[in-house]
């Protein structure tokens, strides 16, 4: 076996660990079992069945209060079902003689009974079918749910291994149990890798058959910057790779030294340099001083933490946390983005053939306008507290901008009547990140505050590109000359109408786009806490006429292998400072947040 595997860079980093392999979604993850864990494999599949026959004993007692003892007869029938001693056996053998984990097993003995039943004829055979598949599917659930929870209680940290690149995979365990992540599938810009490279969690992902090379517990190294794996490094690799993390950290400290100075350039050019937050928790995770506020919280994270909708009152307490740990400095909640990849568990959406061009963003809360009055009285209650701004995710029409400030006045007026002290003016902005907006800027312009471009999904826009769709995702190119195009659209149409304008999409967070977007005329950038040292040490290191001449440069370029040459010379002369130690060059300002 091959120890050393390829995949696809998504989230820098280096990492050490022993794997853990988890299920989330439809596909059933299969590992090999080590013969000296097969006991302990066959003792996890024996505390799931307990766990499920005492589950289902449960819902029979429940179904016979609530509705009649005949009802309640078919959890009885399930709970001998699985104590059916040729099914447990065949379990069993698949776990020792395959040295598979149990999950595997059990999907194993669901599919043949799928398989042998659905090639009989007749709707009552098919039917018992599933009436024979239901409990071992509980089984199922119970091995995935106690494997989560077994995890969390010993507070171990793991390199989590699955499937497919997710959200969910993402947020599976909490943050500091999360050494690395590695995938079979999944793309550079889907929404589970922005998650993790906003995590500062290093990730690999696009590597085939990875799961079937792994065993639970396997030490691996991860190199998340070049898209490495190393399996059960021996020790001269082990002292190799911890040689290279040594480094990276040395470099990191040179860049952190800086962290807390403003990102001017030598001849007093100003980039605002903000962060991307899921949660009051994110705060823990870098140094607040550092940064020039929250350029966009994710507010759909609060909803998508829970089993039912926040009240009010919580959201209006987590708003607030978050504005007062940014004294000063300006807080950007985007409202409500769910929808797509971002279901909430609790509320039920259609399924839809194209989910990115479906029902999501403003479309949801516009139409569900309870939702929105929600939020938008959490917010505004909590804006007294500091410098509080609301973003509108997914604008395409002006007609959208007219009903929020509409809902918005309402709501400001029926608050103060309440005796609430809210501010006269909060600003309000829109996020750019159909063609649309693009399209209808100098008017959306007129009838905001400020505008951001969300360049995750502008550029699979753009481009007709799915980020969350493997077979295209080598399409999907921030740095396609047109979205470069597009972007300096947007900073030009920004300075003629006098509205700051700034980019939170993932691209940012590279220092030579940061240096590019520079030279284009933004105002701001809101990325990753992690990418906020490297962004402004690149910053302080150029003058803003070299920076103008680079984004020229790029801009001039036909394809996108010629952008990339540019950028890559951008980063070598990056790397070259840091490299020199060098000192911050004369004449720019210094300031310790």
């Amino acid at each position: 076996m091959n120890r050393e595997i390829k995949g696809t860079p998504v989230s820098p980093g280096l990492a050490t660990g022993v794997v853990h392999v988890i299920h989330v979604g439809r596909d059933v993850p299969t590992w090999s079992v080590s013969p000296e864990d097969i006991p302990l494999e066959i003792g996890r599949l024996a505390s799931a069945l307990n766990a499920a026959s005492e589950k289902l004993a449960e819902r029979q007692r429940r179904v016979a209060k609530t509705a009649s003892e005949k009802d309640a007869e078919i959890f009885a029938v399930h709970r001998l079902i699985l104590q059916d001693p040729g099914a447990m056996s065949a379990v069993e053998s698949a776990i020792s003689e395959q040295r598979i984990n149990a999950e595997a097993a059990v999907q194993t003995l669901i599919k043949r009974f799928e398989v042998t039943m659905g090639d009989l004829d007749g709707d009552s055979v098919r039917d018992y079918a599933s009436d024979v598949s239901d409990p071992w599917r509980l089984v199922l659930d119970m091995l995935l749910e106690r494997d989560r929870a077994d995890v969390l209680s010993s507070q171990s940290k793991v390199v989590l291994a699955a499937s497919d690149l997710t959200p969910k995979v993402v947020t599976f365990l909490e943050r500091d149990q999360v050494l690395a992540i590695m995938t079979e599938k999944g793309g550079r810009f889907s929404h589970g890798a922005v998650l993790a490279r906003s995590f500062g969690v290093p990730c690999v992902v696009g590597i085939p058959n990875l799961l079937a090379r792994l065993e639970q517990g396997m030490e691996v190294t991860v190199d998340g910057g070049r898209g490495r794996i190393q399996l059960r490094p021996s020790a001269e690799e082990l002292a190799l790779f911890l040689e290279l993390k040594a480094t990276a950290d040395s470099r990191r400290h040179i860049l952190n030294a800086e962290s807390g100075k403003p990102a001017e350039t030598p001849d007093g050019k100003r980039l605002g340099v903000l962060v991307n937050v899921e949660s009051v928790r994110d705060f823990d995770t870098f140094d607040t001083d550092s940064v020039d506020g929250v350029g966009l919280l994710r507010t759909e994270f609060l909803y998508l933490e829970r089993s039912t909708f926040p009240s009010e009152e919580e959201q209006y307490r987590m708003y607030r946390r978050v504005v007062e740990r940014m004294p000063g400095r300006p807080v950007t909640l985007r409202v409500l983005d769910i929808g797509g990849d971002k279901p909430l568990p609790y509320f039920e959406t259609p399924k839809e053939t194209n989910p990115a061009l479906g029902w999501r963003g403003i479309r949801i809360t516009l139409q569900w306008s309870d939702l929105l009055r929600v939020q938008m009285r959490a917010m505004l209650r909590a804006a007294p507290a500091g410098d509080l701004r609301i973003l509108l995710p997914m604008v395409t029409s002006i007609e959208e901008i007219h009903e929020i400030h509409e809902l918005f006045a309402e709501t400001r007026t029926h608050l103060v009547e309440h005796g609430y002290d809210v501010p006269e003016n909060v600003l309000v902005g829109a996020m750019i990140e159909v063609p649309a907006a693009l399209l209808a800027l100098p008017r959306i312009l007129d009838e905001v505050d400020f505008v951001s471009v969300g360049t995750n999904d502008l550029v699979q826009y753009l481009l007709a590109v799915d980020r969350d769709n493997s077979r295209v995702a080598s399409l999907y190119e921030p740095f396609h000359p047109a979205v470069l195009r597009a972007l300096q659209d947007v900073a030009s149409a920004g300075q003629k109408a006098g509205k700051p304008v700034s980019v939170c999409g993932d691209m940012a967070g590279d220092p030579a786009a940061a240096i590019l977007l520079l030279g284009m005329g933004f105002d701001s950038i809101s990325v990753a806490p992690q990418f906020v040292p490297e962004i402004k040490y690149a910053v302080r290191r150029t003058n803003s006429t070299h920076a103008r001449a680079l984004a020229t440069e790029v801009l001039d370029q036909a394809t996108t292998r010629e952008v990339h040459r540019v950028l890559a010379r951008i980063r070598a002369d990056f790397d070259g400072k840091v490299s020199e130690r060098e000192e911050p060059a004369h004449g720019a300002t210094s300031k310790q947040g």
